[in-house]
């Protein structure tokens, strides 16, 4: 039976590892640093994001990491899913799905503008799949990123 629950502190590592098996899906496995003292600080003290498991008679197979952020076009927020991830084996059988359609009522329900998310340009099945959904690539944007030794250095400018 599929359900859908909050993740808790006592959840980090398997946030950890569902990020570890994302990034290593997206071929940038190397680039996942987190620790679960800086997961424990920003997400359950903080709590500047949120993390839903998507379970499997009780086993979580799946995630989706979402926070807020701010149109000041439409002047309220929308929610950005910066992770969604599920088990090989357990893809195509509606999980990830239900995780969207979970942060979309959340939405609905706060009155936000949108749902928003980034897919990289060579996942044609997640492509496929969000416009399934009925959701919209934004091919007149370009996402751009200051990072690392670039935002160090900007930041001292």
């Amino acid at each position: 039976m599929m359900t859908i629950r909050e993740a808790n502190e006592n959840d980090i590592p398997r946030i950890l590892q569902f990020v570890r098996e994302l990034a290593i899906y997206e071929k940038l496995e190397s680039e996942v640093v987190a620790t679960p003292e800086q997961m424990r600080l920003w997400l359950f003290e903080k709590k500047k994001a949120s993390v839903l498991f998507c379970c499997n008679d009780g086993l979580e197979i799946g995630f989706a990491l979402y926070f807020y952020n701010f149109s000041t076009w439409k002047g309220c927020c929308g929610l950005y899913i910066e992770d969604l991830y599920i088990q090989k084996e357990y893809r195509g059988r509606g999980f990830g799905k239900a995780l969207i359609t979970e942060i979309a009522q959340l939405a609905n329900k706060e009155g936000c503008a949108r749902v928003e998310w980034a897919c990289l340009d060579w996942n044609q099945s997640s492509i496929d799949f969000y416009k399934s959904l009925g959701a919209c690539p934004q091919e007149d944007w370009s996402v751009f990123r200051l990072t690392g030794p670039s935002l160090e250095a900007f930041s001292k400018s």
